[in-house]
């Protein structure tokens, strides 16, 4: 299957997030395939993975494509999604199929540029790469670096949007409006409606998370509004 292919089959579809927090029982990788399992069962195009152990358990239970990554805090760096040239090696000998990468304007360990990695990603791994971002700035130098997918993903959780709650349907217009390559929404969809507007606004696909497989956040939160009212 070509890239290009491989990307086509993501249009206009779910992918489902299946990741859960280190100090959580359901961060066994078993648990993890099986929740990507039953979210393929049920019509996701794909799954979002993070950790190259995740990642090889799902790849043993589903044929979709593996969107992976590894989130790596590396002291002094704000970037932690996929932020070095050799966790793209490792998420893709794993079995991923599309590697995702921090793709903000922050400072990146070990001096690559988002370009570099792209183009190393591209060259010697012979994998797409989504372009996790925050602005619109951001995205279009993804774009401009060679990403083959821009994606919501860090809206909100960077220092120049940690003041805004996600989704932002107005980002996702800007990008939408402004790039020519596939716009992934990803980030605060927490409905079916939700996802469907995102669609509708011309989203190529939309990736959820906590809302399915966040079972660790949703329990916190019912206990936080049930106990205190808010």
């Amino acid at each position: 299957m070509t890239n290009d292919h491989l990307i086509h089959t993501l249009k206009k579809g779910l992918i489902v997030s299946c990741q859960a927090p280190v100090d959580s029982p359901l961060h066994e990788p078993i648990i993890i395939a099986a929740m990507a399992q039953a979210a393929v069962n049920n019509g996701a195009v794909g799954v979002r993975i993070d950790t190259p152990v995740h990642i090889r358990a799902v790849r043993e239970r589903v044929k979709v494509p593996i969107i992976g990554l590894w989130k790596q805090v590396i002291p002094k760096y704000d970037v932690y999604i996929t932020p070095q040239f050799h966790h793209a090696v490792a998420v893709a000998v794993a079995g991923a199929d599309i590697i995702a990468i921090d793709a903000t304007t922050r400072h990146r360990p070990g001096g690559e540029t988002v370009a570099e990695i792209i183009t190393r990603i591209h060259q010697e791994l012979n994998k797409p790469v989504i372009a996790d971002v925050d602005t619109i700035e951001s995205a279009k130098a993804a774009a401009a670096a060679g990403a083959d997918v821009v994606a919501t993903t860090l809206y909100g959780y960077t220092p120049k949007t940690n003041n805004d709650s996600p989704p932002s349907w107005e980002l996702l217009t800007q990008m939408l409006e402004e790039l020519t390559i596939p716009v992934i929404c990803e980030g605060g969809i927490s409905s079916p409606q939700m996802a469907r507007h995102a669609l509708n606004l011309g989203a190529y696909a939309v990736v959820v998370g906590t809302a399915i497989t966040g079972i660790d956040l949703q329990v916190k939160n019912y206990q936080r509004i049930m106990q205190n009212g808010g």
